[in-house]
C-alpha cells in the first residue's frame, strides 16, 4: 500500500513540474505562433489526429475506392479549391498560410497521413481538429466528395506530372494565392490553337445546401 501512495505521489510531483515549466515557458515565450513547436507540440499535434477519431470511424472502408476520370476531375477541383489555399495544391503545405499556422500544416504526402485509415481521414475532413486550423467540412460537402478527396489524398505521394500539371491548372483557373502557387502555365508556340478541353471547366464538385 506505502509503495503504491508513493507511485501516486511521484506521479503527481512529476505532473507539477511538468505543468510549472509549462506555466514558466508560457510566461516568458507567450502563445506565438511564429516560434516553430517544440518536438512535445509536435508530437501532440501528430497525434492529435488519431486521439480526435472514434474507435468505429477508423474502421471506416471507403465506398469509392474505383474512382472514374470525372470523380478524379472533381476530387482535384475540389482539393485545389478548398484544401489548397493551406495545403498547398500538392499536399505538402508549402504556403503563406500553411507555413504560418501553429502547429505547421502537414505534408500529406507523408507517412504521418498516409499511414492514417481512410476512415480517420474522412473522419478528420468532415469534423475537423480542434486547436488547429484544421476546419470541419461535414456541413458544406457530401460523403462522397469528402470520400473522393480522400482517395485523392492518397495519390499524393506519386502524383504524376500530369495530375500535377492539371493541379496547377485548376489553381491557375481559381485565382489569388493559389494561381501564385501554380505558377505560369507553359507558353505556345506562336500560332498554336489551344488544345481540346483547356477552357475552364464547370464548377463540379458537389456541396450541401
Amino acid at each position: 500500500m506505502r509503495k503504491i501512495i508513493l507511485s501516486v505521489i511521484s506521479t503527481l510531483v512529476v505532473i507539477g513540474l511538468l505543468i510549472g515549466g509549462l506555466l514558466l515557458y508560457v510566461r516568458g515565450e507567450g502563445f506565438s505562433a511564429r516560434e516553430q513547436p517544440s518536438w512535445m507540440e509536435r508530437t501532440m499535434a501528430q497525434n492529435a489526429r488519431k486521439i480526435a477519431t472514434p474507435s468505429g470511424a477508423k474502421a471506416l472502408m471507403n465506398p469509392r475506392q474505383q474512382q472514374t476520370a470525372e470523380m478524379l476531375a472533381e476530387a482535384d477541383e475540389h482539393f485545389v479549391e478548398h484544401c489548397g489555399i493551406c495545403h498547398g495544391i500538392d499536399g505538402r503545405g508549402d504556403t503563406l498560410i500553411g507555413k504560418n499556422l501553429y502547429p505547421r500544416v502537414p505534408d500529406m504526402s507523408q507517412p504521418d497521413t498516409q499511414q492514417l485509415s481512410d476512415g480517420e481521414l474522412y473522419y478528420i475532413i468532415s469534423n475537423g481538429i480542434r486547436l488547429t486550423g484544421m476546419p470541419a467540412w461535414r456541413f458544406e460537402d457530401k460523403p462522397e466528395a469528402i470520400w473522393d478527396l480522400v482517395s485523392m489524398i492518397r495519390r499524393l505521394p506519386k502524383l504524376s506530372p500530369e495530375e500535377l500539371e492539371r493541379l496547377r491548372k485548376a489553381a491557375r483557373e481559381a485565382g489569388g494565392e493559389l494561381s501564385e502557387q501554380a505558377g505560369e502555365p507553359e507558353k505556345k508556340e506562336i500560332g498554336e490553337s489551344p488544345k481540346k478541353g483547356e477552357t475552364k471547366p464547370k464548377h463540379t464538385h458537389i456541396h450541401k445546401h
